[in-house]
């Protein structure tokens, strides 16, 4: 999959392509079905199949101090939507220079002059151009004066997550705050994962017999709320079953919220300063501070115990 970032990294020899625009911030099972079918339509239609995104996250320039949490970084996003076939996306710098095109200028310096778009697929609620003014009536309108077609896909996906509301990703992004992260897997189609760097903590972990991979989360990532959860960490390849803790560690008064995964049952694992991601599967239990060092153990033992389960279970499921 080709990976462009800006308008000019377009090759200037791009033919006709069907397009999809949106931010798809978690690639969930809605916006599954819009690129799915742009994708199938490409196929169909003997051209490229393209995304438009952008980054930063629009809200962030047009309300500064309102980005919100993020369910998959930009590369993630990626993988995800190369998996679904996707040709090329493009992510657009999202400035306030460019948050000020009318949806005309919109259509005509990107659709147009640059992808070239043969046809554009999107969902019944998209909006584009300064002030979001463009909906998908506008986009239609503009093809027609343009030389391209646009297809509505609703992606109305309803479950049981989030009380049967419309799948999206503001609902993804409350319920991984809520802790409800099996209902966000549902939306999602996975479970949320979270991705950092392994730094140095207060090796609390380490002393405990329990080492725990210190995740310096990447800015505005979507974390769970504070409790013990059944997962998985990644790292250098390899996915290993982990009881993952969120929180300030209140047993040692903290005050620094942390994601530390440890990784069931590994010894000798250096994974200092390498990139790592955490699924979340299961949530076990809540924060708590207990009486003693003694009792933490005890519940420390019970969490590795009860994410074992939890992880075969859901394996053996899947097997």
């Amino acid at each position: 999959m080709q990976r462009w970032r800006g308008l000019e990294d377009i090759p200037q020899d791009w033919g006709r392509s069907v397009v999809t625009i949106g931010s798809y911030d978690g690639v969930h099972r809605g916006h599954q079905l819009i690129i799915g079918r742009a994708v199938q339509r490409a196929r169909e239609l003997g051209v490229p199949s393209v995304v438009v995104t952008f980054d930063p996250h629009p809200s962030e320039v047009v309300r500064p101090g309102s980005h919100p949490p993020l369910l998959a970084p930009h590369h993630r996003r990626a993988e995800l939507m190369a998996k679904l076939g996707v040709d090329a996306i493009l992510i657009l710098p999202f400035t306030s220079e460019f948050s000020k095109l009318s949806a005309a200028d919109f259509v005509v310096k990107v659709l147009v002059d640059k992808l070239h778009a043969e046809l554009v697929v999107e969902g019944p609620n998209f909006r584009f151009g300064h002030k979001a003014a463009g909906n998908v009536e506008v986009l239609a309108e503009l093809g027609r004066s343009h030389d391209y077609e646009v297809e509505v896909i609703d992606l109305r996906v309803r479950g049981e997550a989030g009380g049967g509301e419309p799948f999206s990703s503001t609902l993804t992004r409350r319920l991984v705050t809520e802790g409800d992260i099996e209902g966000a897997a549902e939306i999602l189609g996975r479970p949320h994962r979270v991705e950092g760097v392994v730094v140095r903590g207060a090796q609390r972990g380490r002393e405990l017999g329990y080492p725990t991979a210190n995740v310096e989360t990447l800015p505005h990532t979507a974390i769970p709320a504070d409790g013990v959860y059944a997962g998985w960490l990644t790292a250098a390849g390899e996915r290993m079953p982990a009881a993952i803790s969120v929180g300030t560690n209140p047993q040692f008064d903290g005050t620094e919220r942390t994601v530390e995964a440890y990784a069931i049952d590994r010894v000798g694992l250096d994974l200092y300063g390498l990139h790592v991601a955490v699924d979340f599967l299961a949530y076990v239990r809540g924060m708590a501070k207990f009486d003693s060092i003694e009792d933490l153990l005890e519940a420390i033992g019970n969490d590795v115990k009860r994410s074992s389960e939890l992880i075969e279970a859901y394996e053996a499921e899947r097997d």
